[in-house]
């Protein structure tokens, strides 16, 4: 098996993949009268053609570190938001790109981070690391096959940062 330690959430680093959805530094916008800061645009969201924006609620199942990934997966025609309904930390898996997942990376995502994974990126299954494993996941609903799944041949151990 190869492990890799989960690393920090960042946009730089997660640049490759997708967007980091959070509010940090100063707002694009004030409104509300003042009373509300907006952090304007972060995600290129992508529903492809014939494909329309949907919302969901997935209620995942919270998992441990270490935690063994053995499936990755990839939304070839359009883009998967994952917005916790928590303010708890979870994991992020994301491949490299190719026929079949490349190296795989590991992210952190802190309390109030969630992530926009570009069309046809590779990753892991929705990791909450504590319950409830709420998210709110914005994509693309249409008629067209919208998944391909692959199984690692040889699993992938992410643990923590300093374990």
């Amino acid at each position: 098996m190869t492990q890799i330690i989960a690393q920090p959430l960042t946009a730089a680093a997660f640049a490759p993949y997708g967007e980091v959805l959070e509010a940090t530094g100063a707002p694009d916008k004030i409104i509300n009268a003042g009373l509300c800061g907006r952090f304007h645009d972060r995600a290129r969201l992508d529903f492809g053609p014939g494909g329309r924006a949907g919302i969901s609620v997935f209620s995942a199942e919270p998992r441990a570190l270490p935690y063994t990934c053995d499936l990755i997966e990839r939304h070839p025609e359009g883009s998967q938001a994952f917005v916790p309904m928590h303010q708890n930390p979870w994991l992020v898996i994301v491949a490299e790109d190719g026929p079949v997942p490349g190296t795989v990376h590991a992210f952190l995502a802190s309390a109030g981070q969630g992530v926009n994974l570009h069309r046809g990126t590779w990753h892991g299954v929705l990791t909450p690391l504590h319950g409830p494993g709420l998210f709110a996941v914005i994509d693309r609903i249409g008629d067209t096959p919208n998944l391909e799944e692959y199984r690692l041949n040889i699993p992938v151990i992410i643990t923590a940062p300093g374990a």
